[in-house]
């Protein structure tokens, strides 16, 4: 049922599929596809999305394969459809503040280019250097400064897709306001794949902003750290960024990159502002100092505050290179950060099991990496349960089973316990009807366990 599918762009090589067949994420299964299509344009990914409806195959669609959810894994006799060619900037406009990009554009390029014209698009995730735009949309990515900025729903003004049905339709606006109908192109953002194939993405960009200032400090445990946090957004700072990186993460990126990062704390905070003066700064400082802080200082040394933020980037694939790493990404209300990081920790200890932590912990995203040995089922399984209680000690602080990653095949236990059957329903009768015949992603999200 694939001889006919676009010849030119199918691949059906066993080596390139199975160098396709998943994202980044630890232990999330995955099928070899039938095949593999890369696209040129909207007409192509509708030739295909027909093609699968006709034939009722299976339809993944795949940015960078960065994910850590497994949302973008094939799945059994599937059609993997890669984005990777549909990369160009279509426009930057000054004017409206915005950006056309297609879904293969990478995050840093779209970025780079909208710097050329004093214009910022701020959604970061740690993976922008290699990340694209039409996954950050999928999983709604963050990153480091939406604890004042937002996410990638924020910047989302319309898009074309090409739909469940085979349709290719724009939805959305240019316009800076715009309540015309159901905000359905809000509804593709997370949607991971399962309601619509995006070809197209119109954002928003923001004016080039102030230079920024850091204060970093060390803490002598997880959970000061997390309190001088909350002591941070309490005093009514709204920092550019507030991020946590430990000694496990420090020591694995520098031993890769020999960066020579200190190794004096157990944690390290950072924090940036990019207000007009210094005051935001020095009331964070004051918040670090007075949660207990070792060291605590305002840098004067750019350089080194970059490689400090360049750590907290590198942290997941310098630790991947000690073992397996399965990631969470739970996140909960900031009066509860430092409670759920004393639960991390018991969780660790309880099920021995290495865990590390990085976390935008200024809005409350924690990343618990959870470290096992290669080829170690006994250690795998200890770190699954320790998985499985950190989901259940965010939900039971309020918290979500994922703030940035998305719910793909990991997440899914969690998310029944997040949400009641009944709002279950609401989203299975969205999916139902934008995706009338079952092709899209089938089984994530919301598919059975």
């Amino acid at each position: 049922m694939i001889d006919d599918l676009l010849p030119e762009l199918t691949i059906t090589d066993p080596d390139v599929l199975r160098s396709y067949a998943h994202d980044e994420a630890e232990w999330a299964p995955y099928a070899l596809p039938a095949a593999l299509v890369r696209p040129r344009g909207a007409e192509d990914v509708q030739a295909v999305v027909r093609h699968c409806i006709k034939h009722r195959i299976p339809l993944v669609t795949r940015g960078a394969g960065t994910g850590l959810s497994g949302g973008a894994n094939a799945v059994e006799g599937c059609v993997l459809l890669a984005m990777d060619q549909l990369n160009r900037i279509i426009e930057i406009d000054p004017v409206e503040r915005l950006a056309v990009v297609e879904p293969g554009v990478v995050n840093d390029d779209l970025r780079a280019a909208a710097a050329r014209q004093n214009l910022w698009y701020p959604p970061d995730p740690a993976s922008s250097p290699w990340s694209t735009i039409g996954g950050n949309v999928a999983t709604n990515a963050g990153g480091v400064c939406c604890v004042k900025y937002g996410v990638t729903r924020d910047y989302v003004l319309g898009m074309q897709i090409v739909t469940g049905t085979g349709e290719i339709v724009r939805l959305g606006r240019r316009t800076a306001k715009g309540v015309a109908g159901y905000d359905l192109a809000g509804l593709m953002v997370g949607s991971e794949g399962t309601l619509g194939v995006i070809t197209e993405i119109t954002v928003r960009l923001r004016a080039k902003r102030a230079p920024e200032r850091t204060v970093a400090a060390y803490f002598s445990s997880i959970t000061a750290a997390g309190e001088a946090a909350a002591a941070v957004i309490a005093a009514g700072v709204v920092p550019s960024a507030l991020e946590l990186v430990d000694k496990h993460c420090l020591k694995a990126v520098d031993a890769w990159k020999n960066m020579g990062l200190s190794a004096e704390a157990e944690v390290v905070l950072l924090g940036r502002t990019d207000t007009a003066d210094d005051a935001e700064a020095a009331t964070m400082l004051a918040c670090f100092e007075q949660a207990g802080a070792t060291w605590a200082a305002m840098s004067t040394d750019e350089a080194e505050a970059d490689a400090l933020f360049a750590a907290r980037r590198l942290a997941y694939p310098a630790l991947e290179r000690l073992g397996p790493v399965l990631t969470e990404d739970v996140c909960v209300p900031t009066g509860k950060i430092a409670e759920m990081l004393g639960r991390i920790e018991a969780a660790a200890v309880r099920h021995d099991t290495v865990i590390a932590n990085i976390a935008h912990i200024g809005d409350g995203n924690l990343h618990p990496l959870l470290i096992t040995p290669t080829d170690d089922d006994t250690a795998k399984a200890r770190a699954q349960a320790a998985f499985e209680d950190i989901i259940a000690d965010a939900l039971a602080l309020g918290g979500t089973v994922t703030g940035e990653h998305g719910v793909g095949l990991l997440k899914r236990p969690g998310l029944v316990k997040e949400l009641s059957p009944a709002v279950l329903d609401l989203h299975r009768a969205v999916k139902n009807a934008l995706d009338p015949h079952g092709i899209l992603n089938p089984g994530k999200v919301f598919g059975d366990p």
